[in-house]
């Protein structure tokens, strides 16, 4: 026995999802024995744009029953029944979050129209409820009405009913191990079977090809499965709207880490929170004023010249010119941690030799600039961070320099490097973010094995 149902919502997310009206046909293979079909009072107001699409207005639903007054109709109608609904995972969440926050457990097996159709009618360009009932021949009325749309899904389950392999493919989609009814409606099972099982990252598409998230994974399959299992509201979601799944292998964590975060940086996808915000780098400068005085300040990136070191606020540059400014007895008011002041006193630097005051020579102080620029220029360390590569004939090479990190390759295990530009012919050079930045320091943190300094990679080339 089936019960065959359509809702229309509030079109929020799916947890704030409210049912405004449902529609329900128990179907025992042959015909209708049985409909419950009502509108819904969802106890808020209803969107313009849902109104337009639907017809349901707030007045309509002023005197309807609420949730709650049709729980046990909903219960006692699918009781010992599998659910069907085109795209059945919207459906059915939607209708078990509504009785969850009632008090009601809610469980029943499931099947997909969409999916059933792109198993047992093969071939059509869309397989939306409209465009794929236009194509059979099977009548459609009051579209997007609760009503309407499950009787037309009726209809073409009755077809599919009785389509050949019909009764294979209904058991191998109702098998528990099965995962037809976890994957995304849209998405073609074959798309997700040649997911591999390795690291990299993966890129969810919509159906018109655009890419709507990005992820990064060791194990690219269970990652893409785990988001199918999440029934949180931005999941399902992203389910909902995913048709296609695309990877690149990325040979170890740290490699997809780090191509993930580019990828969102320059995609901006839909579904990415994190990574999407373009964080202002700033760089550390130094200039010489009117009276030949050396002055270390801070700017944009891009409009500080020949920037000594980079940081991402204001407040880790001010917090870097401190530590300088302490350990070589610079004056805070020309590192310009205090403007518009004749001498200088700052409130935890006190050890300025007295250049402000006149009673240090500009030839000293200048002296003291240049070694503390030298000691930050020594901390500019260039090395090549060596992983595993995608396949067994290569390896990755993440390359660092002066400290930040520049971009990755991957290259032949047999192939030689004599020379930098040797090197830097198989690399994609890539942007230092404050992400990037992390994700390297992190990793030096806890692996100090892989990590090659450059001249010593180049004696001694890749291969060893």
């Amino acid at each position: 026995m089936y019960c065959i149902v359509d809702i229309e919502t509030t079109g929020n997310s799916i947890k704030g999802n409210k049912i405004t009206e449902i529609s329900i046909f128990k179907y025992d293979g042959y015909e209708i024995v049985d409909e419950y079909t009502t509108l819904v009072n969802p106890h808020c107001e209803i969107p313009y744009f849902i109104t337009r699409l639907t017809g349901i207005d707030n007045d309509m639903l002023r005197d309807a029953p609420t949730i709650e007054e049709i729980a046990q109709n909903i219960l006692d109608i699918t009781k010992d029944t599998i659910f069907v609904a085109h795209s059945v995972n919207f459906d059915y969440n939607i209708i078990k979050n509504e009785l969850k926050e009632i008090g009601y457990e809610f469980t029943r097996k499931k099947l997909c129209t969409v999916r059933l159709s792109r198993k047992l009618l093969p071939g059509y360009h869309s397989y939306s409820l409209g465009k794929l009932c236009s194509s059979l021949n099977i009548p459609l009325t009051d579209r997007h009405r609760a009503r309407g749309d499950a009787h037309a899904t009726t209809l073409l389950f009755q077809k599919l009913l009785r389509t050949p392999n019909a009764n294979q493919v209904f058991k191998s989609f109702l098998n528990a191990r099965s995962q037809e009814a976890t994957l995304p409606s849209a998405l073609p099972k074959e798309v997700f079977e040649r997911i591999p099982t390795k690291p990299g990252i993966y890129y969810f598409k919509d159906r018109k090809g655009k890419i709507i998230y990005v992820g990064k994974a060791i194990n690219l399959k269970k990652r893409v499965l785990g988001h199918f299992y999440d029934k949180s509201t931005k999941e399902v979601q992203l389910c909902k709207d995913t048709a296609d799944i695309d990877f690149e292998l990325s040979g170890s964590e740290l490699l997809a880490l780090l191509m993930e975060s580019s990828a969102i940086k320059n995609i901006y996808p839909l579904y990415n929170r994190a990574q999407k915000r373009k964080i202002q780098p700033y760089g550390i400068f130094s200039y010489e004023d009117r009276n030949g005085i050396k002055h270390l300040a801070f700017n944009k990136l891009k409009s500080a010249p020949n920037a000594i070191y980079t940081l991402y606020s204001p407040t880790a540059c001010r917090l870097f010119l401190e530590e300088i400014c302490k350990e070589f007895k610079l004056c805070p008011k020309y590192c310009h941690l205090q403007e518009n002041v004749s001498t200088c006193s700052h409130y935890r630097l006190n050890n300025c030799d007295g250049i402000c005051t006149g009673t240090e020579s500009a030839q000293s102080y200048n002296q003291k600039v240049t070694a503390a620029m030298e000691h930050v220029n020594s901390q500019r360390a260039n090395f090549i961070i060596k992983e595993k590569g995608r396949d067994a004939n290569e390896e990755a090479l993440i390359l660092v320099k002066n400290n930040a990190y520049a971009g990755y390759g991957f290259i032949d295990k047999e192939m030689v490097i004599n020379s930098f530009e040797d090197l830097e012919a198989f690399v994609e050079l890539q942007p230092n973010t404050l992400e990037t930045e992390s994700i390297i320091r992190s990793y030096i943190m806890k692996q100090q094995g892989t990590i090659i300094p450059m001249e010593l990679l180049l004696a001694d080339s890749v291969r060893k």
